[in-house]
This record gives C-alpha cells, structure tokens and sequence, in this order.
C-alpha cells in the first residue's frame, strides 16, 4: 500500500531556501576571499629587496632603550661556499613581483617546487615584513617574546618549517658507530637528536631527491670508543674513518657533489666533534656543524652556518626530565655556584678568587662532608647563581643543568658561542662574564638588581621547555629547536640574486 507524504509546509518550504541562501553566500565568499589574498598583493606591496642577513631585523619590534648588545652579528649573505658544477634551481633569479606569484602558488601547490625552490621561497616568507604570518599570530601563546631575538622570525620560520622540511638520513655506516644512539651522560645530547631523528616520520623522506638536508648519522662519543687509543692523544684515525665514510658516499650518491656537502650536516657532541672532520676539507669547511663544543678561534666553527648544540647531562635515559625545577627567588640563600674538577684555564682562576668567600659556593670536585649536608643538585635549586666555567674546551653542561634547576647560568668561555644562538637572546636569561673578569665576578653579579634578577629568573622557567628531550617530540621542545637551527642556517646559506 503507497505511503502518502505530508505536503511541505510553508515554514519548512521557508527553512529549504534559507539554507540554499547561506550555501550561496558562504560559497561567495570562499571565491572572493581566495581571488583577494592572490590578488591584493600586486596592487599593494612592492618587491622586496635582496636581503643580507637575517639579523638586523632581531631587534627592529623593540624600543630603542630595550635593545639587547649581540655578541656578534651572524654572517651576513655569504658566497657560495664552493661554486656547483651546474646551473641549479636556487640560482633562479625573481624580479618585479616574482615572489608574490611564487608565495600564491606555493600555497596550492608545494609539492610540485623542487628543493632549493622551497628553500627560495621559505627565505623570501620570513625576510619580508609584508608577509603576513602563515597562521594567526595571536593562537600561539606558547612562546614568550622576551627569550627571542625576534619572536615573529621566528614564529614564521619555524612554521615554514614544519609545512616544508624534509632530511634524508645515509643508510650507511656500520654500529656503533652509526645509527647506536647513546643517551646517557655528558654526551647525550647527540644520541637523543639520532635516536628522534631516526624514528621521525614528519621531517624523514627515504626519497633523497626530496629532501632540503642530508644527515650524517654518527656519534662522535662512539667513534672515541670504537676507534681511539686511550692515551695516544692521537686524533687522526678518527679524522681518517670519517674522511673514507664521507668519499664513499660522495661516490656512491650524487647529492654531496652537487654542493660539496653545504646541505650535509653532523651532530657531535663530543670534545672532539670539531676535530674529527679535519682530514676532509669539504667536510671541515662545508658542512653544516651542531656542535656542543662551539668554539669560533679555532676556524673550524663558523657561526651562521654550524649551530651550537646544548650539552645536556641525562642520567636516566628513562626519565629524562627527572629533577626538573628549583626554589623560588626568596629561598634561594647562596648567591653564586660552582663544583667540579680543576681543568683547564679558567676554572683553577675562578677557584683562586672566590673559594674563600661566604656568599658564594665556589669548590673543586664538591667536598664529601659538604655533600653529606647539600647535594650537587640542591646546590643549583637553592643559588642564584650558577657559574658555567669552561674546561679543557669553551662549552659546559652546567648551563643546561642551570635552566633545568631555574638557576640563571653566569657563563665563562670567550670565544664560546651559546646554544641555540641564532634565534635565543641570551641577554634575557643569563650573565656572560670574560674570562679577564673573574676577579670582579661578585661585584657584576651584586650589580644585578632585584627586578632584573626576578626577570631573569622568570625566563630561566620559561625557558627550561625548549631544553627538554621528550620520547616523544613535543613542538618547539631541544628536538625542534636544534633542527631549526639546522634549517634556519641553511636558509642563511641560501643565494639570493638581483
């Protein structure tokens, strides 16, 4: 039997075209919203113009009273570390409004640009101020601008980032010595970045051809246990076993030659990093360098392109943010600290000064009777203070240990570039002392008032995340910040050409 259907009634005939009304109109909009943002740049904006360096517009959104002193400008534009044997897309030229065409195209279709065309592009985006951010500014309150030389640079690279980047890590190499992560001590900080690097399935490709960067997946501190001689004091079989490892594979793949390894980078943490690349002069000169070890006076670091790596000491490989925090300002009694071993030049002056004085706690290796009251951590959560003297070499994990204790590292190593310097003002979170004036050590710090000791303290804890490994990466944790590092030096390394 047919089932009859109750006619429409008019307020339901009424409701039908009220829904078609506002399809038509959202879609209206969609069309015209899309034709605007393509559109209303050619009537608008005019071409940027060929960018020397990132860094002069660190502190363009600051007040001229509140500008921070650099230690040094990163480098500016340099030439082409050593000239490719052929034409290559990033030595296409754009005049007129070339990149306004590139940035609406690019957003229906990245994909379809090779590599050094993204790189072009992703260095045009964060170098003109015309450019709007790539997602609302305002949804990321995640980051406190005082910590960076220039949030909003780096709030568009890190989002290029995310949207481009992609790193193909060499299968070769046998273990240990490649691809054996080692995530317990000193040294951890290059495991940590092998091991995430390695799992990572956002930024890895398996398709080269594809990718912006090419890692080279070894740990220095394996090298020395696999190959070093104990008291020979004898680097070069470990400069030779990487020279033979970078020849085989700039002849078995065709991606070192096309650069001479300028897209190529390592990550060591060890002393010895720097070192160990010597026997290989494209590897020395060319290769991007994370290096805890960032020392500028021996010629091997260059700051710009090489990345300074946070040393972070892990004890336990398990809980890696074990011990995190300290005590508020008012509980903090000792007003400077240090223990350790007496090596090298600095620390046996630092001891010389201020072993003697009531207000601070400066030791060699901490005394057992001392320890039995106050333990080497405690010391850090209860001090304002810690000081992070160089040893044999310029860098100290003292100065991670520090932001993980919410102590405000005093940093003593001339010539030391801090971590993750391209984009971190370290002016907002830390004291660094030239060696010359550690005899006036106390009367610098007494110097810092309250209010700004409170400040800088503040920015101490808001800080400590972008320090923290994670087992699983979390945005903008020491996993993200070293790899934007890496990309954000070699979008410096980019040419740009009238």
């Amino acid at each position: 039997m047919p089932v009859d259907h109750p006619r429409a009634t008019a307020s339901s005939r009424r409701l039908r075209s009220w829904r078609r009304r506002a399809l038509a109109a959202a879609l209206l909009a969609t069309t015209t919203a899309i034709i605007l943002t393509c559109a209303i740049p050619y009537l608008f904006f005019s071409p940027p113009p060929t960018l020397v360096s990132f860094h002069p517009s660190f502190n363009s959104s600051r007040d001229a009273s509140q500008r921070v002193s650099l230690p040094a400008p990163l480098v500016s534009l340099p030439k082409p570390l050593s000239p490719p044997p052929t034409r290559r897309s990033s030595d296409v030229k754009f005049a007129g409004n070339d990149h306004l065409k590139i940035r609406c195209s690019i957003v229906a279709d990245l994909p379809a640009m090779s590599p050094d065309e993204q790189l072009l592009y992703a260095r045009l985006e964060i170098e003109n101020p015309e450019n709007a951010p790539l997602d609302s500014e305002d949804a990321d309150d995640e980051l406190y601008a005082p910590l960076f030389r220039n949030v909003s640079v780096f709030r568009r690279s890190y989002q290029l980032m995310e949207k481009i980047l992609k790193i193909y890590i060499y299968p070769d190499g046998k273990r240990p010595i490649f691809h054996t992560p080692n995530l317990r001590g000193i040294y951890a900080s290059e495991g940590w970045f092998l091991k995430l690097m390695e799992e990572n399935k956002k930024f890895v490709v398996k398709d080269p051809t594809k990718a912006h960067l090419f890692y080279l997946p070894y740990s220095s501190r394996q090298l020395e246990l696999a190959i070093y001689i104990p008291e020979s004091h004898d680097l070069k079989p470990l400069s030779h076993f990487l020279k033979d490892y970078v020849n085989n594979i700039s002849s078995k793949y065709p991606f070192w030659n096309r650069t001479k390894g300028a897209d190529h980078f390592l990550v060591a943490c060890h002393d010895w990093g720097p070192y160990t690349t010597t026997a290989h002069e494209e590897f020395r000169k060319n290769t991007m360098k994370a290096l805890c070890n960032a020392d500028v006076s021996e010629g091997i670091f260059v700051r710009g392109k090489d990345v300074s790596l946070p040393e972070t000491t892990i004890r336990t490989p398990r809980k890696p943010l074990r011990f995190l925090g300290g005590r508020p300002v008012s509980q903090r009694s000792i007003l400077a600290f240090f223990a350790g071993n007496m090596h090298g030049r600095v620390r046996p002056v630092l001891l010389k000064y201020w072993e003697k004085d009531k207000d601070m706690r400066i030791y060699g290796p901490l005394p057992n009777r001392v320890a039995r009251e106050m333990s080497y951590i405690h010391h850090m959560k209860t001090s304002r203070f810690c000081i992070c003297p160089m040893g044999y070499e310029v860098n100290s994990p003292r100065i991670v240990e520090a932001i993980y204790y919410e102590c405000v590292p005093v940093i003593i190593a001339d010539n030391f570039v801090p971590p993750l310097d391209e984009v971190l003002d370290w002016n907002a979170f830390s004291v660094i002392i030239a060696e010359k004036d550690i005899p006036k050590m106390k009367e610098i710090l007494l110097g810092i008032s309250l209010r700004k000791y409170v400040s800088m303290h503040d920015n101490v804890k808001r800080l400590q995340k972008h320090f923290l490994w994670h087992n699983k990466p979390e945005k903008y944790d020491l996993f993200h910040m070293i790899l934007h590092s890496l990309w954000f030096n070699r979008l410096n390394q980019v040419q740009l050409q009238q």
